[in-house]
Protein backbone atom coordinates (compact mmCIF):
# COMPACT_ATOMS: atom_id res chain seq x y z
CA UNK A 1 0.00 0.00 0.00
CA UNK A 2 1.54 3.50 -0.91
CA UNK A 3 0.73 6.64 1.44
CA UNK A 4 1.75 10.25 0.74
CA UNK A 5 2.01 12.45 3.54
CA UNK A 6 2.99 15.82 3.34
CA UNK A 7 6.04 16.95 5.65
CA UNK A 8 4.97 18.23 9.01
CA UNK A 9 6.72 18.94 12.12
CA UNK A 10 6.12 15.49 13.57
CA UNK A 11 8.03 13.96 10.61
CA UNK A 12 10.43 16.02 9.57
CA UNK A 13 13.31 14.02 10.65
CA UNK A 14 12.78 11.79 8.08
CA UNK A 15 13.05 13.36 5.40
CA UNK A 16 16.05 14.64 6.57
CA UNK A 17 17.39 11.13 6.88
CA UNK A 18 16.22 10.22 3.05
CA UNK A 19 18.13 13.32 2.30
CA UNK A 20 21.13 12.34 3.49
CA UNK A 21 21.37 9.33 1.18
CA UNK A 22 20.06 11.41 -1.43
CA UNK A 23 22.50 13.65 -1.42
CA UNK A 24 25.09 10.75 -0.97
CA UNK A 25 23.68 9.26 -4.34
CA UNK A 26 24.41 12.50 -6.20
CA UNK A 27 27.27 13.44 -4.80
CA UNK A 28 29.24 11.30 -7.69
CA UNK A 29 27.75 14.03 -9.71
CA UNK A 30 27.47 16.92 -7.56
CA UNK A 31 30.81 16.53 -5.90
CA UNK A 32 29.57 17.18 -2.78
CA UNK A 33 31.44 16.06 0.49
CA UNK A 34 30.00 15.88 3.74
CA UNK A 35 30.21 18.38 6.58
CA UNK A 36 32.67 17.39 9.35
CA UNK A 37 29.57 16.27 11.20
CA UNK A 38 29.27 13.56 8.52
CA UNK A 39 26.22 15.46 7.22
CA UNK A 40 25.53 16.84 3.56
CA UNK A 41 24.36 20.22 3.44
CA UNK A 42 20.57 20.29 1.34
CA UNK A 43 20.19 22.47 -1.26
CA UNK A 44 16.69 23.38 -0.77
CA UNK A 45 15.09 24.39 2.46
CA UNK A 46 12.02 22.34 3.54
CA UNK A 47 9.46 25.75 4.56
CA UNK A 48 6.40 26.76 3.25
CA UNK A 49 7.79 28.12 -0.49
CA UNK A 50 8.75 24.20 -0.85
CA UNK A 51 6.32 21.77 0.09
CA UNK A 52 7.39 18.79 0.92
CA UNK A 53 5.71 14.67 0.80
CA UNK A 54 6.75 11.45 1.54
CA UNK A 55 5.90 8.56 -0.24
CA UNK A 56 5.46 5.50 2.15
CA UNK A 57 5.00 1.59 1.24
CA UNK A 58 3.88 -0.52 3.83
CA UNK A 59 3.94 2.28 6.32
CA UNK A 60 8.14 2.03 5.55
CA UNK A 61 9.04 5.46 4.06
CA UNK A 62 10.89 5.20 0.78
CA UNK A 63 11.01 8.33 -1.17
CA UNK A 64 10.39 11.86 -0.89
CA UNK A 65 9.60 15.28 -2.92
CA UNK A 66 10.39 18.63 -2.49
CA UNK A 67 8.16 20.97 -5.21
CA UNK A 68 9.03 24.37 -5.30
CA UNK A 69 8.37 27.57 -7.76
CA UNK A 70 10.81 28.33 -10.63
CA UNK A 71 9.49 31.30 -13.57
CA UNK A 72 6.21 30.91 -12.60
CA UNK A 73 5.99 27.19 -13.20
CA UNK A 74 5.51 24.20 -10.36
CA UNK A 75 8.87 22.27 -10.52
CA UNK A 76 10.69 19.27 -8.44
CA UNK A 77 13.10 20.86 -6.35
CA UNK A 78 14.46 17.27 -4.78
CA UNK A 79 12.94 13.95 -5.74
CA UNK A 80 14.22 10.50 -4.46
CA UNK A 81 13.30 7.01 -3.86
CA UNK A 82 15.34 4.23 -2.44
CA UNK A 83 17.57 2.17 -4.78
CA UNK A 84 15.50 -1.15 -3.96
CA UNK A 85 11.76 0.13 -4.77
CA UNK A 86 13.06 2.17 -8.31
CA UNK A 87 11.89 -1.13 -10.10
CA UNK A 88 8.60 -1.43 -8.68
CA UNK A 89 7.56 2.21 -10.61
CA UNK A 90 6.28 3.44 -7.05
CA UNK A 91 8.66 6.74 -8.31
CA UNK A 92 6.30 7.12 -11.40
CA UNK A 93 3.23 6.86 -9.10
CA UNK A 94 4.51 9.10 -6.90
CA UNK A 95 5.39 11.45 -9.74
CA UNK A 96 2.07 11.69 -11.42
CA UNK A 97 0.08 12.25 -7.82
CA UNK A 98 2.51 15.42 -7.01
CA UNK A 99 1.85 16.75 -10.78
CA UNK A 100 -1.95 16.45 -10.40
CA UNK A 101 -1.79 18.01 -6.93
CA UNK A 102 -0.50 20.81 -8.14
CA UNK A 103 -2.58 21.38 -11.56
CA UNK A 104 -0.48 24.30 -14.16
CA UNK A 105 2.67 24.60 -15.96
CA UNK A 106 5.68 22.40 -14.63
CA UNK A 107 9.15 21.95 -15.27
CA UNK A 108 11.10 18.94 -13.63
CA UNK A 109 15.48 19.82 -14.38
CA UNK A 110 18.19 17.38 -14.17
CA UNK A 111 21.60 18.00 -13.90
CA UNK A 112 24.28 17.30 -16.00
CA UNK A 113 25.68 13.51 -15.58
CA UNK A 114 21.88 12.81 -14.26
CA UNK A 115 21.64 10.14 -16.91
CA UNK A 116 19.02 7.78 -15.00
CA UNK A 117 17.18 10.97 -13.59
CA UNK A 118 16.85 11.81 -17.04
CA UNK A 119 15.75 8.75 -18.48
CA UNK A 120 13.34 8.17 -15.12
CA UNK A 121 11.31 11.58 -15.93
CA UNK A 122 11.15 11.38 -19.54
CA UNK A 123 9.51 8.05 -18.72
CA UNK A 124 7.39 9.40 -16.14
CA UNK A 125 6.49 12.76 -17.45
CA UNK A 126 5.75 11.32 -20.75
CA UNK A 127 3.27 8.48 -19.03
CA UNK A 128 1.51 11.68 -17.14
CA UNK A 129 1.19 13.65 -20.12
CA UNK A 130 0.64 11.03 -22.87
CA UNK A 131 4.28 12.18 -24.28
CA UNK A 132 2.98 15.96 -24.57
CA UNK A 133 6.13 17.66 -23.12
CA UNK A 134 9.23 19.94 -24.56
CA UNK A 135 12.37 19.08 -23.37
CA UNK A 136 15.89 21.25 -23.80
CA UNK A 137 19.24 22.07 -22.41
CA UNK A 138 19.30 24.99 -20.36
CA UNK A 139 21.72 27.31 -18.46
CA UNK A 140 21.02 27.01 -14.58
CA UNK A 141 22.23 30.01 -12.27
CA UNK A 142 22.93 26.90 -9.52
CA UNK A 143 23.59 23.94 -11.30
CA UNK A 144 24.94 24.83 -14.94
CA UNK A 145 23.36 22.97 -18.28
CA UNK A 146 20.71 21.43 -17.13
CA UNK A 147 17.61 19.13 -19.17
CA UNK A 148 14.12 21.19 -18.57
CA UNK A 149 11.23 19.22 -19.58
CA UNK A 150 7.88 21.94 -19.69
CA UNK A 151 4.16 20.90 -19.53
CA UNK A 152 1.09 21.25 -18.75
CA UNK A 153 -0.82 19.62 -15.84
Amino acid sequence: MLDIVKVNKENLTIILHLIQAYEAEFSLITKKVPQKNGLFLMDTTIDEEHPSFLLYKNKFPVGFCIKSTHDRRHDIAEFYVVPSMRAQELGTSFAIEIFKYYPGSWQVRQIEGADKARAFWRKAIGKFTNNNFTESVVEDHYWGKVTRQLFES
